[in-house]
């Protein structure tokens, strides 16, 4: 559904005045219209533009009038990739690492990702639930509105499962919009030690029917990495994955290069996500394919990575470019979004611009749901963020540092994140 032209409604629901507007559409900086006016009815925008353009008596046509007290309002934020479903906690690694021990060397010693399995396991799906409504509160504290939730702690039906009714559960409890996706091929299981071919073959065999059967998951993802899953078994998970009807998205050239970026391109993928080590070649693959290269400074950071993502790479081929915390316990435990807009402009040399776009617009193509979220725009859904700024920068600007005043989602006004 594409966005409706912005006509005058005859009847709306609730009027923002008094604010600014970062539209985060194309042209002037941020889509920026100072002055603004945005109206909703029902679940949707229904007009953006100046205030000066209303009619005289528009304001008594609405039942509810805000004064934005000369904030500004920007779309609401998107957070494409998270891994917010799990049990456990993985602070000694935090310590071994800073001792010098790698991130690789934990993983290949049964810890990393295989930790943070066995908790999750044992954990049963209200304990799941209760630990990761917390971080989802965090998010939601900071403006988020849409959230995917990936799986990929449980690398068996029953727990995969579990974390992805889990997933479905926080979008139903909570006012913010959930995208799950299955992500099975993420390391491989104690029980499958030695045998990866036969793990991949439970993941596309037994478990993704499952997902699809009982509509769990929108999309399939895999960790096509030298400790994780080879480009031949990952091509073979997105070739079920598309026989499905789930759209597929890749953690790729994170440690190394193993062309996952033109994998991805090769299927189409939303997106392609890490890339601190992706070539040209895959970038142009990308770019010709729209794959949306999703950077997570975050992880960065927080393994003391060296080597960035090729920011002006893509650039240069207008690859389109996402920001997301990467919520997870062992390389990016973060639930702050704006956090994250500091990190891309510091250590990835994003302008202030770029990172808001990463969390607005661009999020919501590395979802597949541009057309619905990510830009102030009638007919879109009605979900945005009134922030108490005298600029849009100054959400990448400050550290530690939550402007928010008001979150509307789905044309409702959330007033408790509590």
């Amino acid at each position: 559904m594409k966005p409706a032209k912005n006509v005058i409604p005859e009847k709306v629901d609730a009027l923002w005045l008094n604010v600014h507007l970062a539209t985060m559409t194309a042209g002037d900086p941020y889509g920026m219209v100072k002055d603004g006016a945005i109206a909703v009815a029902g679940n949707k925008i229904a007009l953006v533009g100046k205030r000066a353009d209303l009619p005289v008596d528009f304001e008594s046509r609405v039942g509810n009038v805000h004064d934005g007290g000369n904030g500004w309002i920007t779309p609401g934020l998107v957070d494409c990739h998270t891994h917010l479903v799990y049990a456990g906690s993985r602070a000694r690694e935090f310590e071994l690492r800073l001792l010098g021990v790698t991130y690789e060397e934990i993983a290949r010693q049964g810890g990393g990702i295989r930790s943070t399995v066995a908790a999750t396991r044992e954990a049963d799906e209200q304990v799941l639930l209760k630990q990761s409504a917390s971080r989802l509160k965090a998010l939601m504290r900071e403006g988020v509105t849409t959230v995917e939730i990936k799986s990929g702690y449980g690398l068996d039906l029953e727990t995969e499962l579990r974390m992805l009714r889990v997933a479905r559960q926080l979008g139903e409890k909570y006012p913010v919009s959930i995208v799950p996706t299955y992500l099975g091929a993420h390391a491989l299981p104690p029980e499958f030690e030695g045998r990866s071919d036969d793990y991949i073959d439970f993941v596309c065999d037994t478990v993704m029917p499952e997902v699809a059967a009982q509509k769990l998951a929108v999309a399939v993802d895999a960790f096509c990495e030298n400790i994780a899953f080879t480009p031949a078994q990952t091509e073979r998970v997105f070739k079920t994955a598309q026989k499905l009807a789930l759209t597929v998205k890749l953690h790729a050239e994170q440690l190394s290069d193993l062309n996952g970026a033109a994998l991805a391109a090769r299927f189409g993928a939303l997106s392609a996500d890490h890339l601190e080590y992706a070539s040209e070649q895959g970038i142009q693959a990308m770019s010709a394919s729209g794959t949306v290269a999703v950077l997570l400074p975050g992880a960065f950071y927080f393994l003391r990575e060296k080597k960035r993502p090729p920011v002006d790479l893509l650039r240069r081929y207008n690859v389109p470019m996402a920001l997301s915390t990467d919520c997870n316990p062992g390389s990016s435990p973060t639930t702050s979004l704006l956090l994250i807009l500091n990190m891309a402009c510091t250590l990835f040399h994003m302008t202030p611009e770029e990172a808001l776009a990463g969390i607005t617009r661009n999020g919501a193509r590395a979802l597949g749901r541009q057309d619905r979220i990510g830009t102030l725009e009638s007919g879109k859904d009605a979900d945005f963020v009134l922030w108490d700024i005298d600029e849009p920068a100054e959400l990448a600007y400050r550290i530690g540092f939550n402007p928010l005043k008001q979150v509307v989602h789905q044309g409702r006004v959330v007033s408790r994140l509590t």
